[in-house]
């Protein structure tokens, strides 16, 4: 585990470092202690005991309340649900970026229409933005420009920043569903063609120290919430919701991040309640409520012979119901790297296809063509699983070539649902542990392998491109 995290974050400001030096000189040393203290919790998690120099002070705090609230009505925004709002908005961040402990207010009872926009830092440290009322997204999918298909409201080199409130983000993402196969642009006379392409509702890029608490985030296009790049994140007690059926509508996914953790909430969606990609390390997942959609999930990792490394994830009290898997890992044939040290615990199952599976066949098509070789997958518990499941209760189907070894199946109770027929077999192939009583069904008993010296050996030898 790296231990410097203010070098980090200032890696992530580089772009804009030499025009405001003082501002960034404040951030940092804010983040480097806030980052070790979420640092120390992880740690605890994980059985580290590494030592850390004493966290800088924060901040001070500068200003009073009167002069650092920002309401973007002040700033010409409507807030009727027809007029676009955006400019107003924008206008509003950029002042309130310049002035510390800052308030952004966006006001209940109102409906603000907002096109796809860019909030940049770094701004002055300790900046809220507090969403009461409703954020609406175009709902025509044709009023989007080509160059705004990735991210509608995106947040890029933000630190020591915080997004909360009562109110609504909402993404009006059904058009897209609908034409999710094909999308038809006319941009200046001629016609384009975009194929998958829909956007994130709300993404932060190459940020530091980022808190989301309290608000919903409905209806998205694509993903509900992202982080790209970025450390030190905090999302607790917040809503996200969109219909089962809207495509690759994952709740909140997470790419090249560390140090994060999510709890509290509740999510329904599409496609993956959480999903953790590769560059993922310290990710403290609990007390999670997750349904509709397809689980927790790590990966697909190691697409075209990709390079990728997750590590130190731990996953607690989690409830899930008519979701199509509880607790997954999903890597495809040929990756190089590993996914190491991860904990699923204390998760409770209702009408859930398969509530435990690792699958280092993943395909995202009808066929994929078969690949030696495959992501070094070892230290992996699933402990405590209680519930009910409607296909199969346990699936763990690891790599000819490179075998999933120390899997430890410890305390897993997991009945069909009535009237399914009996129970069905658990399956493991290739995959080596322990499984420690009590088993329900039996079959999970004889499903691991013991492992052997070799057999570690061989998975090691895969374990590369990862430190």
């Amino acid at each position: 585990m790296k231990q410097n995290n203010s070098t980090s974050c200032l890696q992530l400001a580089r772009p804009i470092i030499i025009a405001i030096l003082t501002i960034l000189f404040i951030v940092i040393t804010h983040c480097a202690g806030q980052v070790e203290a979420k640092r120390s919790r992880m740690n605890k998690h994980h059985g580290h005991n590494h030592h850390h120099a004493p966290a800088p002070a924060s901040a001070p705090h500068y200003g009073d309340t009167e002069s650092s609230m920002f309401n973007v009505l002040s700033f010409g925004a409507k807030g009727d649900g027809v007029s676009d709002d955006s400019k107003a908005i924008l206008a509003a961040w950029k002042a309130a970026c310049m002035v510390p402990s800052a308030t952004l207010v966006i006001p209940q009872g109102l409906k603000f229409l907002v096109k796809p926009i860019s909030f940049k830092g770094p701004c002055m440290p300790n900046l809220v933005l507090q969403i009461d009322g409703i954020v609406q997204a175009p709902p025509k999918v044709g009023s989007w420009k080509k160059s705004s298909l990735f991210q509608w409201l995106n947040f890029k080199w933000i630190q020591n920043f915080t997004v909360q409130g009562t109110g609504t983000v909402d993404g009006q993402g059904s058009e897209w569903w609908s034409r999710s196969q094909m999308l038809h642009y006319d941009v200046q006379g001629t016609s384009k063609h975009v194929l998958g392409m829909k956007p994130t509702a709300l993404r932060f890029y190459s940020s530091c120290n980022v808190n989301v608490r309290g608000i919903s985030i409905v209806n998205s296009p694509l993903c509900h919430l992202k982080f790209d790049n970025s450390r030190g994140i905090k999302i607790s007690n917040i809503t996200i919701s969109s219909p089962e059926d809207s495509p690759n509508t994952d709740g909140i996914h997470l790419q090249n991040s560390q140090h994060i953790e999510i709890e509290h909430s509740n999510i329904g969606c599409g496609d993956d309640c959480v999903s953790v990609q590769t560059g993922c390390s310290d990710v403290y997942i609990h007390h999670i409520s997750c349904g509709p959609g397809h689980g927790i999930s790590l990966g697909g990792l190691g697409k075209d012979k990709s390079v990728a490394c997750v590590s130190n994830i731990v996953v607690d009290n989690l409830s899930l119901e008519s979701t199509l898997y509880g607790v997954r890992i999903k890597t495809w044939q040929g990756g190089v790297g590993s996914v190491k040290n991860v904990s699923f615990s204390n998760v409770q199952v209702s009408d859930v296809k398969v509530p435990v599976m690792i699958d280092q066949f993943y395909c995202d098509k009808k066929f994929c063509k078969n690949q030696t070789g495959g992501i070094a997958i070892s230290g992996i518990k699933f402990d405590q699983f209680v519930g009910t499941y409607a296909v199969q209760p346990l699936h763990i189907a690891c790599s000819h070539d490179v075998p999933c070894t120390d899997v430890d199946l410890v305390d897993i109770q997991l009945k069909p649902l009535p009237g399914l027929g009996g129970s069905r077999e658990a399956l493991c192939y290739n995959s080596y542990g322990k499984a420690v009583a009590p088993l329900v069904p039996a079959s999970i008993d004889d499903c691991l392998r013991s492992d052997g010296g070799s057999i570690k050996r061989i998975a090691r030898s895969h374990d590369v491109g990862c430190q």
